[in-house]
This record gives structure tokens, C-alpha cells and sequence, in this order.
């Protein structure tokens, strides 16, 4: 979502907001790259209708029972993320002066704020769940213009990592140009704890551990079994 300020800069007529797209330096565009082998940070968005605002922070309800999961994973040593969306319940094409209708904004909870990040739109384009999956590398760009520059640029992702609650996930339509549905970015554990297994990583290494101990354990014993058994068979023989 936007600022009033930048929604002057962008509502000024479709020709004119396509004019706008066309002057974002596209030789600074993201890349979509192959998954990294690890990752410093991931984040979850419970989006919902009743969380969409306008560009002035009112409440602008999108699509009644909308929903849609966003999950992020960040490598931002390699400012690589890496996108799965879901979208459910969500009728209707896209729409946005953005270069995709579905992004990541600077916005805390309740706040209109610029897009970071623009991702790749759910599809298809139907009454069915809709899906979009990648990695991206930046640097970012989003088509927006602000002051005459990308509101992409300038961003790394170390600033979600540092303040996950300052942004939202979102996506808009045609109906629902304010949002279709939206929600704030929440941490989540990287790694195998996210999966299921629970506990913390120092846990499950205890539990390797103790499971490295226990297999030692029951290796000395049927060695030792196996001892017994040969001096038994020895003794038998020459009596």
C-alpha cells in the first residue's frame, strides 16, 4: 500500500502510470535464481481480508472469506528469497500500478507503507487456489516510483530480519485494488524445527546425541553377548 503522497505520483491516468513503470530502471530488476542451501531467517503471513487498509490507514475490508499463506525464507548474505503463496477464495484478475499485484510493503500493522518486493502473482486465475513459488535475488525493484526513485531500491533484506512486524504481505485485484487480502510478516524457526519435529536446535543435537550414545551402547552389549556365547561353545567342546 502506498502513501497518498506516492498515490498522486501513480493515479494520474493508465497512460500515464504505464509511462511510470516503463522509466524504472529495469538493469537493476531481481533475478530469479535456484534455491540457496541455507537460509538465515523465515517468516510467515496469515493474510485475511479485514486487515486491508487504503492508502490513508483507513480500513478498506477486501474480499469477504479471502485467505492466503505466505511463507519467506531469507538467505540475506546472499539477498536471495525465497516465496510460497497461496491464495484461497480470491475471484477476480489483478490489478496494481506496481509491476505485480503482490508484494511485500514497508507497513506496520494498520499502516499504509510503499512495496519492497514485488513477487510473481498466484495463479491461475480462477475460483480455485491460486499459487506462486520461486527465489528471488536482489537487488529488488517494484515499478512504483517514489521522489523518482524504485521503492525497491535501497532495500536489503536484512530489514525484515530486523523488524519482521514492520512489514506486510498482500495481494490486490481488480475488485479490490486496495487489497485483496493482507497481513503482517511473523518469524518462524529455519530448519527442521519449522516441519513439525519441534524442540530448538541445541535440543535435537542433544538428542542425536543421546541416540549416537544409546546405539554404542547397544553395540557394547551384543559384542559382549557375543563373547560370552563364543566361550560357552569352547568350553562345551572340549568337555
Amino acid at each position: 500500500m502506498l502513501k497518498s503522497s506516492w498515490t498522486r505520483r501513480i493515479a494520474l491516468g493508465g497512460a500515464a502510470a504505464v509511462g511510470l513503470l516503463l522509466v524504472a530502471p529495469a538493469a537493476h530488476a531481481e533475478t530469479d535464481v535456484e534455491e540457496p542451501s541455507s537460509f538465515t531467517s523465515a517468516f510467515t503471513v496469515m493474510a485475511t481480508p479485514d486487515q486491508v487498509i487504503n492508502n490513508d490507514g483507513a480500513a478498506v475490508p477486501g474480499q469477504p472469506g479471502a485467505t492466503g499463506t505466505f511463507t519467506f525464507r531469507i538467505n540475506s548474505e546472499l539477498e536471495v528469497i525465497c516465496y510460497d503463496i497461496t491464495l484461497s477464495g480470491v475471484s477476480g484478475d489483478y490489478q496494481s500500478p506496481a509491476k505485480t499485484a503482490t508484494h511485500i510493503h514497508q507497513a506496520a500493522a494498520g499502516q499504509p507503507g510503499p512495496p519492497r518486493i514485488a513477487f510473481p502473482n498466484p495463479s491461475p486465475v480462477g475460483d480455485g487456489p491460486r499459487t506462486s513459488s520461486g527465489c528471488l535475488q536482489g537487488p529488488f525493484t517494484t515499478g512504483i516510483l517514489a521522489n523518482g526513485v524504485d521503492t525497491g531500491e535501497g532495500f536489503t533484506l536484512a530489514q525484515i530480519e530486523a523488524n519482521a512486524a514492520g512489514f506486510t504481505g498482500d495481494s490486490h485485484t481488480v475488485d479490490y485494488a486496495a487489497g485483496v487480502v493482507r497481513g503482517q510478516l511473523t518469524q518462524i524457526p529455519v530448519g527442521g524445527v519449522d516441519t513439525g519435529a519441534g524442540g530448538t536446535a541445541e535440543a535435537d543435537g542433544g538428542s542425536a546425541a543421546l541416540t549416537a550414545t544409546a546405539a554404542l551402547g547397544a553395540i557394547g552389549v551384543l559384542a559382549t553377548a557375543g563373547v560370552l556365547v563364543r566361550r560357552r561353545m569352547r568350553a562345551d567342546a572340549l568337555r
